[in-house]
């Protein structure tokens, strides 16, 4: 279910709902999220669960007076704006460190404006100094001076994931992470954030970043690193710009073959630049971090409101004001 502030188009697998004169539009977004169980004990289908027209003349929902209704959703919207807020600052924060990845170790843009004479700009002259100012061949093509070129085999290791079904995990704060990011959670932490998780079966080659202690399951890779001055936030780039996805292995069911990855060419910066990278990313990653961590505890708070807003249990005034003690 989503709500859209937009003309749209939608084909025959949905639904559009336009509210009548006495129902606020945003009210009724909200009223049939916080009502989907009902929805759902209407659906049937043994499938594919369905619900026909016939199903909206049986789902019963409160209907507040108009004031009421905008009070619910101008608090329920308050907390989804702020979570859509902090979304796309962590977007944000992410693609500036990818945009600092691109500038140091793709585009070499430092090392082109020293050689071209220029101080690059952007740049403290302290970082600046760090970087040669002419290339060399190699079998990569043009690197800067001095860099090397090894195989990610030498400088990490892609450590495998380890079996956790669903009904084996118990309630706690560590992350569950599968091929293609989190899938739940967890009380035992198996790996020590932070940490980067590489698709391994399902999403082979996805690569995901994870600030905190987390569980990888056996459809992932793990990174360990063998060599002290690689950091993991340059790590993750570098695997991001290795294309994975396309080694994979040879059976019905997509894999990434861990051995041929092993073989991918990896540049590598003189260790003081890439110490540099790390602090300035690594601050970039931990204030997402946070941001996500806010996250869910508005998303809980969204959700523990929203039925009790609804069917009148908690009044307005008092969602206010829990809601102002934790924005």
């Amino acid at each position: 279910m989503v709500q859209l502030g937009c003309d749209m188009s939608f084909n025959q697998t949905c639904y559009g709902l336009i509210p009548k004169n006495e129902v606020l539009q945003d009210y009724l977004y909200y009223a049939l999220r916080g009502s989907l169980s009902t929805m759902r004990s209407l659906t049937y289908g043994t499938v594919f669960e369905t619900i026909t027209m016939k199903t909206f003349d049986q789902w019963q929902i409160p209907l507040p007076s108009i004031l009421e209704q905008q009070a619910i959703a101008c608090i329920l919207g308050a907390l989804d704006d702020k979570i859509e807020l902090n979304r796309r600052m962590s977007r944000t924060l992410e693609e500036m460190a990818r945009a600092l990845f691109k500038s140091w170790f793709v585009d070499f843009e430092p090392v082109r404006y020293k050689a071209a004479g220029q101080p690059p700009p952007g740049l403290a002259p302290d970082i600046a100094a760090l970087f040669p100012d002419s290339f060399e061949d190699s079998e990569l093509g043009e690197i800067p001076k001095g860099w090397n070129i090894t195989t990610l085999g030498k400088i990490c290791e892609l450590a495998y994931g380890k079996g956790l079904k669903t009904s084996e995990r118990r309630p706690g704060k560590v992350p569950v992470m599968g091929s293609n990011g989190q899938v739940g959670w967890h009380d035992e932490a198996l790996v020590r954030g932070p940490g980067i998780i590489v698709g391994r079966k399902g999403n082979p080659g996805i690569v995901t970043w994870i600030q905190s202690d987390f569980f990888p399951i056996d459809t992932t890779f793990y990174v360990n690193t063998k060599i002290d001055h690689v950091p993991l936030t340059y790590l993750f780039f570098a695997l991001k710009y290795l294309n994975l996805q396309n080694l994979g292995a040879d059976s019905a069911v997509p894999g990434l073959n861990r051995n041929i990855a092993y073989m991918s060419k990896l540049l590598l910066p003189f260790p003081y630049i890439l110490d540099n990278f790390n602090k300035i990313t690594f601050v970039l990653f931990e204030k997402i971090y946070k941001s996500d961590q806010l996250n869910i505890d508005l998303i809980n708070l969204r959700d523990a409101l929203l039925p009790k807003l609804i069917s009148g249990e908690l009044r307005v005034p008092d969602a206010e004001r829990i809601v102002g003690r934790c924005t």
